[in-house]
């Protein structure tokens, strides 16, 4: 770590029934924390008021924590350290890892993550691996690293922040909702295994999260050419897909505090979830894949929103904003 200190691992227990919460600070390793959900989920969990954990806030590029530092406060060397940390390379997660005393990591949040969009024939394989090995093989690598410490103690946590496009694909995101799927899939075969150990795995599912970031990819990809994508799917893209996609953030996008605040309500539980979406007002849009196990209900409809009757999304996504609707985050 930058600072040469180690966190102390926590010696708390599990039973079958569920994690035993009287036993802090557990130490919680956090991927992808310059920005975002990250970073706020960091500082709530380092000021938390019990001071129930340790936190190490990881980030590819030390180049970037200053905001993650400046926002720590007090917490930075007590309650909160930052480490460097790549998913994508064996040799940094091993080098985090041996500067946590022991290498015992009680909770796990798999957060480091990329997008795409945009048509599938103007995106390269080597653009799509990518996304792939930061979302689903990064994820993969870390819980190697930490497993045989969990399943040698009986205990540990796993949290994957996964997406809603785990559950369901979205229109020109092709790619990334793959790389969500695959989470899914893996996370829910691994759980039924971890549960011998008393290892829990919760996939946090939220919908459209409004940062910076996400702000800046629809402006770079409003511009970009996308070689080879014939002119009707680069109409579609750029001028159906994307002004749907702002309002549909403007309309039911949480922010990463809101989503942060979810976590920290699974990582305190005593018997974490499995699942756990994060926004109330993106249910609706869940509904039709939940009506028709064929998938078939969803996708002819999101269709037709998308590409017959733009003015009627334009008008359900009104509804999902108005202020009945207005609870971020779904209580548990």
């Amino acid at each position: 770590m930058g600072s040469g200190s180690q966190v102390l691992a926590s010696r708390g227990h599990t039973s079958r029934e569920g994690i035993n919460m009287a036993d802090f600070p557990r130490t919680v390793l956090i991927s992808g924390c310059s920005s975002g959900i990250g970073l706020e989920l960091a500082m709530q969990l380092a000021h938390d008021s019990r001071q129930r954990y340790q936190v190490v806030a990881t980030m590819r590029d030390l180049g970037k924590k200053g905001t993650l530092e400046a926002a720590a406060g007090e917490a930075l060397g007590q309650t909160l350290t930052v480490a460097q940390l790549d998913v994508c390379s064996d040799e940094s997660v091993a080098q985090c890892l041996s500067c946590i005393r022991g290498g015992e990591v009680d909770v796990l949040v798999n957060n480091a993550g990329v997008g795409l969009m945009g048509p599938l024939e103007g995106l390269s394989l080597t653009t799509m691996q990518n996304v792939f090995d930061t979302n689903f093989f990064g994820a993969v690598r870390l819980v190697k690293a930490v497993l045989p410490g969990m399943k040698r103690r009986r205990q540990g946590h796993i949290v994957v922040v996964s997406s809603v496009m785990g559950l369901q694909g979205v229109v020109f995101n092709d790619v990334y909702a793959a790389s969500k799927f695959a989470l899914e899939g893996f996370f829910e075969s691994l759980a039924i295994q971890l549960l011998q150990f008393n290892i829990f795995i919760s996939l946090v599912e939220p919908g459209p999260v409004t940062t910076d970031f996400e702000g800046k990819l629809l402006e770079q990809v409003s511009m970009a050419e996308f070689p080879g994508t014939d002119p009707d799917t680069l109409h579609y893209f750029r001028d159906l897909y994307l002004p749907a996609s702002r309002k549909l953030f403007r309309s039911v996008g949480q922010s990463p505090q809101d989503v942060a605040q979810v976590i920290v309500k699974v990582i305190s539980s005593a018997r974490p979830p499995l699942r756990q979406q994060t926004n109330a007002r993106y249910y609706p849009l869940m509904a039709l894949k939940a009506a028709d196990p064929s998938g078939s209900l969803y996708v002819r409809n999101a269709h037709r929103l998308l590409f017959r009757w733009p003015r009627l999304l334009s008008l359900v996504l009104r509804c999902l904003a108005c202020s009945c609707l207005r609870t971020r985050v779904q209580p548990w």
